[in-house]
Formats: structure tokens, sequence, C-alpha cells
């Protein structure tokens, strides 16, 4: 018996490992160059001689804007893919797997919410998850505009002269490419939901019950807001709260610090790289 349950839980693992590979594209990297973060380095041919000159000084802080694959920048999100269905990079999809089995294992009780699901592989992650493990009663909810993220509105002062609406070709991910992207994995089906809109229209009254997983990666602080709004107060204690972009956007960092402090939220923030964090509901 104990060689057999062995047996199932490297089975899962080799899976899963597998299907990490394949969605931040490490296990065949991409032939194209990965989509500059700057549109005037995307567009503009002096741009992207401007992009190759500045590389050797922007690498020692971090920061990635184009270039050809490299493992290393890959594996912490820190350039957009062509092809691939995450941009989050492998270190934050190990810790979303590492979440999603401890909450299975402790039977804490919800579903797995995103919000902002680019392309959807931490969705499908987590639904593959699901699969292997024989849960069939929790779904995936994936909420998304799939039209790249808002202009700002005047709502929140914190996202004056946010220019993320203006990357629509690189953010803007159909909800019928979405789809394709589960369905290529064998993973489109209902347990998966489609919340289609903004945040602020869609999620206030998304039918969505306990949550044991809520996953935070809308970029702007009202986006920010908005999903912490609508759906914090429904995750289950043990559950997880984990934001993609903490240290990388300092209007959804804003966001995250502005709730936790209103609602005297105390759970420590952790770490998981340069640019994610999360804690957890005790």
């Amino acid at each position: 018996m104990h060689t057999s349950l062995c047996s199932v839980d490297a089975i899962r693992a080799e899976y899963l490992g597998l299907l990490k590979k394949c969605l931040t594209r490490t296990l065949f990297p991409e032939s194209q160059i990965p989509a500059s973060r700057v549109p005037l380095l995307r567009h503009n041919p002096l741009g992207k001689a401007l992009r190759a000159l500045s590389r050797p000084l922007l690498h020692p802080i971090g920061l990635q804007l184009s270039g050809a694959y490299q493992q290393e920048t890959r594996a912490h999100g820190l350039d957009w893919p062509v092809e691939a269905e995450t941009m989050i990079g492998t270190v934050r999809l190990d810790h979303l797997h590492t979440c999603v089995v401890s909450v299975l294992e402790e039977r804490i009780s919800g579903d797995f919410v995103e919000a902002g699901v680019w392309r959807g592989g931490a969705c499908i992650l987590m639904r593959a998850i699901l699969k292997v493990y024989g849960e069939t009663g929790r779904r995936v909810w994936a909420a998304d505009s799939f039209e790249g993220l808002p202009k700002p509105d005047g709502r929140h002062r914190q996202d004056d002269g946010d220019r993320h609406w203006t990357y629509s070709d690189v953010l803007a991910v159909s909800l019928e490419d979405v789809q394709a992207a589960f369905a290529r994995y064998g993973l489109l089906d209902d347990q998966v939901v489609f919340l289609k809109g903004w945040f602020k229209d869609t999620l206030p009254t998304a039918p969505i019950g306990a949550i044991a997983i809520l996953r935070l990666d809308g970029d702007m602080y009202g986006s920010t807001m908005d999903a912490l709004d609508a759906l914090y107060p429904k995750v289950s204690p043990g559950g997880y709260v984990v934001v993609d972009d903490y240290h990388s956007v300092a209007a959804c960092r804003q966001a995250v610090q502005d709730y936790r402090s209103r609602y005297g939220i105390v759970h420590p923030i952790q770490q998981i790289d340069g640019s994610g964090t999360f804690w957890r509901i005790q």
C-alpha cells in the first residue's frame, strides 16, 4: 500500500512538473523574442537599438525589457512571453502549486479564484491539480476583462497616469483564446467558470461562495482594491491570498496595504520572489 501511494504521488508530481514547464515554455523555449514592456521599444527601430544598449545596465537591478529567452528571467516572470500561457514564471507557479495542495490536504473549504488571468496559465494549473487529486466539488474561477486593463477613470488617484491600458497588444487576451488554452490541456469543463468584465462590475455580484485560494493579478490600485473588497471576506480560515504584483507595481502594493490597514489584517506578508507575496488567513 505504501509503495502504491508513493507511485501515485510520483505520477502527480511528474505530470504537474511537466505541465508547468509547458505553461511557461521552459520545456521548449520560444524562438521569438519576448515582448518588451515599453511600447516604444516594441515598435520603434531606434527604441529596439536603445533596448540592446541598455540591457547590460538594467540587468543588475532585475529588469528585463526584452531579448532572447533566458531561463532565469522566465523563472522569475520578468518577461512577457510570446507563446507561454503564463507570465508569472516557474517560481510563482511552484508556490501556487504548494498552496493548492496544502488546502486540499488540510481540507480547507472553498473554490480557487484568480482575478486577472491573462492567457490562463495559473488557472490551468489549479484546474489540473484538482483533476489529479480527484477533487470534483471545487471550481476554478477565472475573472478578467479579456480586453486588457482599464483606463484610469478617476476613482482612485493612485492610478492617475497608469499606462497599463496602452499595452493591449500584449495584455488583452480574448475569452475564446483563454478557453482554447484550457482545451489544449484537456482541462476545459464545468469546473472552470469564466467571469468576463471589469472587476468593479463582475466581482461584487459573482456567485462565489467560500474561497480557499485567492490570487490577485490586477496590477492597478483600483483593480486590486475591487478584488479585495468583493472577495477577501469570502476567504476561508486557512486559505491563501496571493498577490502577484506586490513588489513590481507600487499602486498594487498600496492597495493591499490600505485594505489591510482598514480592516486590521495582521497576518504576515511573506515573499515568493521579487514580485509576488502571500499571506494565509489564520
